[in-house]
């Protein structure tokens, strides 16, 4: 699949673009802290961190993933390429079987104190847009990758799924990360089946019992099935804090701080409070 990095990239920048004029028609929290020169710096550091982590991907794991199921198959490799189950219904469990691998690591990411500390840059952001959704460490993207090339070759899943869980995957985390507002009732209807940015929100909250929750990017039913689901911020979305109590200040819109940050000394674990217990 000689065009994938093409159809990816044109599907990245439509789904920016629509996502940017959807914050700016309905935008969900007008916050004057987060706007002006502090937005400008914000989104520096996170547009930045998704370039630096594509090439970091590019010369650490050239394949990806579509190139990784294309291996699998020419091995035969994998589940479905030695039961020979049909193509659409193989990408269609593939599909799932991904999408909840994508919610295991995240989870896992919070519970296991070394990951955390790379996974916390992604919570440091003390505002809530699209361009949160692209501020992983280079570090989390690479591990990301590796850890669903080990789904992919265990699944053998189809190619053209996987370009689709990958565009699909990460649409998503751009319009649940979205600062904007959907109506209340279609809010209720989409999140039915599919993570919205006022369900999303939550995870990002400061309150460790709301951090320690709302783990999806794409399907809800995992938070839901696994009792990690919270409903609404206990403060409401205007009045809850976004971001992290231990790095709260305007050094989290520096680009060197934010990439450090992995390697620095201090802060409690996701979902732990000040007194060292764990919130749930």
């Amino acid at each position: 699949m000689e065009n994938e990095p093409q159809i990816r990239l044109a599907a990245f920048i439509a789904i920016f673009a629509a996502m940017a004029a959807f914050e700016l028609w309905a935008p969900r929290l007008e916050r004057p802290e987060m706007a002006g020169a502090l937005k400008s710096r914000r989104w520096f550091v996170n547009l930045s961190m998704v370039v630096i982590s594509s090439v970091c991907l590019r010369i650490i794991f050239p394949a990806a993933a579509v190139g990784t199921a294309l291996f699998a198959e020419q091995q035969g490799w994998g589940l479905f390429n030695a039961t020979g189950v049909p193509v659409v219904l193989a990408g269609l469990i593939a599909f799932i079987v991904l999408d909840f691998a994508v919610w295991l690591e995240h989870l896992v990411s919070h519970k296991w104190p070394l990951l955390w500390r790379i996974h916390r840059m992604h919570h440091s952001d003390q505002g809530f847009d699209l361009t949160t959704a692209l501020r992983f460490h280079p570090l989390e993207i690479v591990i990301s990758m590796l850890w669903k090339a080990a789904v992919i070759i265990a699944l053998g899943a189809p190619a053209v799924a996987v370009l689709v869980f990958e565009i699909v995957l990460n649409g998503m985390a751009m319009f649940n990360h979205a600062n904007a507002r959907l109506p209340l009732k279609l809010d209720r209807v989409v999140r039915a089946l599919f993570v919205t940015p006022d369900m999303h929100r939550v995870h990002h909250s400061v309150v460790p019992r709301e951090t320690d929750s709302n783990y999806g990017f794409n399907l809800s039913v995992w938070d839901r099935l696994l009792g990690t689901y919270t409903d609404q911020p206990a403060a409401g979305h205007d009045g809850m804090r976004i971001g992290l109590t231990d790095f709260d200040g305007p050094q989290t819109s520096n680009l060197g701080w934010a990439l450090l940050l992995p390697f620095r000394y201090g802060g409690t674990r996701s979902g732990q409070d000040p007194n060292g217990s764990i919130g749930k």
